[in-house]
């Protein structure tokens, strides 16, 4: 049966042993080695987003239940990016000052009912801030991978804009839930 319009795709069979021998298929049909370093990039796009879903599967505030579900979607417009060569041919999907202003407007958003910081967050309090901030960090890895691979900038600062989110989101998850964020305190044990 073939694939509907509004499938973005359609797999029948998970496995295809096409990358056994260490290469793999990137989105415009090449060929690339499993070690090119925008499949790291993607690969840990695609951690990221775990991460998210676990957080979104936990006792998270409803307020930022909305901004990672879509945060999770443009994620993968990302990974889609990252997966096929900046300069290949025709349309494709791409990361978009759009969506770097979108996560602007919620970093503005989430952060103004935040207290101002006069110190260092230590990753923790709730559960939901603490994967939060798993989360953040991966965030900064995946970044620090599209760096080292020659993929759209938009890309990048995607990736950048998201990791500062997140920290938001922790923030605003200790918040929410009335529970003090742990601070560095320089010295002090």
């Amino acid at each position: 049966m073939p694939r509907k319009r509004d499938e973005p795709v359609r797999l029948t069979k998970i496995y295809t042993r096409g990358g056994d021998a260490g290469a793999t298929s990137l989105g415009d049909g090449s060929r690339t080695s499993k070690l090119d370093p925008r499949i790291r990039a993607y690969g840990i796009v695609d951690e990221l987003n775990s991460h998210i879903g676990v957080a979104l599967a936990g006792d998270l505030p409803e307020p930022l239940r909305e901004t990672l579900a879509r945060v999770q979607n443009q994620l993968f417009d990302v990974g889609a990016d990252l997966s096929v060569p900046v300069d290949a041919a025709g349309e494709r999907l791409r990361a978009t000052q759009e969506m770097v202003d979108w996560l602007e407007s919620r970093c503005d958003e989430h952060n103004a009912a935040l207290p101002d910081l006069r110190s260092f967050v230590l990753p923790g309090g709730t559960e939901a801030a603490a994967r939060l901030h798993v989360a953040r960090t991966v965030a900064r890895r995946a970044e620090l991978a599209a760096l080292e691979a020659d993929v759209n900038p938009l890309a990048r600062v995607y990736l950048n804009r998201v990791s500062d989110l997140l920290f938001i989101l922790a923030r605003a998850a200790n918040a929410q839930a009335g529970r003090d964020e742990p601070l560095w305190r320089p010295g002090a044990y």
